[in-house]
């Protein structure tokens, strides 16, 4: 058997044009938007948008078809997905399962209508939206199912980091946000899983159980076989005071957990996402070691994978009527129900009207997770252009508001005297 050909010289020059751009761009934008007070995603995307259809492909459309071809965009979404599945798994590996046993009760009864009532919202809008917006195999069935599983998410990475830049992580309502957006990141993990395994399948209700009771089946391994493996493979790594061994590890058991589950037509992201829950479930694992992979995904990967996402997204699009109806009503759509359905849960559990808007604020933010949402869907025909830009739009817009809402009701909620206590213990300790 003839060796494969070594990748052609232009081919790989144009890649390299392709990521350095990309990057420098991403970073700049980044930095900038955060800056400005906004998460550092919005000004990642940007970058993409800048170099896709909405600007540069509109105003130079030679200049955009020579540096981004449509037929020389596999090395591209290659890297793309990489940082997009290792962000899941670093992603997985930051929840807190202490606080999760701890805070379990009050934050089901906040993530659970915050979760339930944004979908229900979701599926019953695609089932009316115009026929314009619906993906080239013109499913609606599944549209407005993945639809409602993209207004449902929160963004945990976005919402913690807003939380620590107020200064308002530590207190009991930060714990209680941060919880509760990550049952509902769970619970969006498993339903994307689910609405793409139908998508290769069809909507039948035999498929529909079948891809259930698989989903089952995965998270019951994981518990089962995964996590006492993961623990002896950690107290291996833990021997070696380089941690550079961990972060390969690590990294190595993201991926073939995603390659696992993406042989099972599940999604391959949920492979990721439970393999940085098993980690960190573990407790073997000092974050301090994971540092340098954190810092390599964070800052070099996913503004990459952000940067690409940017890419497809045509805002000019907008100029249609359908298209801009969509994209307003969606918008309306996603922030009444996790605003009302955060509201709901913090009756249920007798919180004043100030920290019920404090929830509601927090969770709307969709960030980082939607855009990932989004990319599945459009990678898995379920999304046309069109919905896919609507869809992160979307998450842009919600991203863009959580800080200020935040400011908003935080600035009126009092500091108990208990968590006055914490913040100086942790101000002695921090000195």
């Amino acid at each position: 058997m003839s060796p494969a050909p070594p990748l052609a010289a232009p081919a790989l020059l144009l890649f390299l044009l392709q990521i350095g751009t990309l990057l420098a761009l991403a970073v700049l934008l980044g930095r900038l938007a955060a800056r400005l007070g906004m998460p550092q995603i919005v000004g990642e995307l940007c970058a993409g948008v800048l170099l896709g259809p909405s600007l540069l492909g509109h105003v130079a459309p030679d200049l955009s078809g020579w540096l981004f071809p449509a037929k020389h965009f596999d090395m591209l979404d290659g890297v793309g997905q990489l940082g997009m599945l290792l962000l899941v798994g670093v992603t997985g590996m930051y929840l807190d399962i202490g606080l999760l046993r701890r805070q379990g009760v009050r934050a089901a009864a906040v993530s659970v209508p915050s979760l339930i009532l944004p979908l229900g919202l979701g599926v019953a809008l695609g089932f009316v939206l115009p026929a314009a917006i619906l993906p080239p195999s013109g499913d609606r069935t599944l549209f407005a199912m993945f639809l409602g599983v993209a207004l449902c998410v929160s963004a945990l990475p976005v919402i913690a980091k807003i939380l620590t830049e107020l200064g308002f992580l530590h207190r009991d309502l930060g714990q209680l946000t941060i919880i509760s957006a990550s049952v509902d990141d769970v619970a969006g993990w498993l339903l994307l899983s689910v609405v793409t395994a139908m998508a290769t399948t069809g909507v039948h209700a035999g498929t529909v159980a079948t891809s259930v009771a698989l989903l089952a089946g995965i998270v019951l391994f994981a518990v089962v076989v995964l996590r006492p493996a993961v623990k002896v493979v950690l107290r291996a790594t833990a021997r070696s005071a380089e941690p550079g061994v961990t972060v390969a590890v690590v990294a190595v058991l993201v991926l073939l957990c995603a390659a696992g589950t993406q042989a099972l037509r599940m999604e391959a992201l949920l492979g990721a996402f439970l393999c940085g829950v098993v980690v960190a479930s573990t407790g073997l694992v000092d974050p301090a070691r994971l540092a340098p992979l954190r810092t390599v995904v964070l800052n070099v990967l996913a503004p990459v994978f952000f940067a690409t996402a940017g890419l497809r997204i045509d805002l000019t699009a907008l100029a249609r009527p359908a298209v801009a109806a969509t994209a307003v009503a969606v918008i309306a759509v996603a922030v009444a129900g996790k605003f009302a359905g955060a509201f709901l849960g913090a009756t249920l559990i007798r919180m004043d009207r100030w920290s019920a808007f404090a929830l509601g604020a927090g969770l709307n933010a969709r960030g980082v997770v939607q855009i990932v949402v989004a990319s599945v869907g459009l990678h898995a025909g379920v999304l046309s252009t069109d919905g896919y830009t609507v869809v992160v739009l979307v998450a842009i817009v919600t991203s863009v508001m959580a800080p200020p809402l935040l400011r908003l009701a935080l600035g009126r909620i009092e500091t108990s005297p208990a968590e006055r206590e914490r913040e100086l213990a942790l101000a002695g300790r921090a000195t």
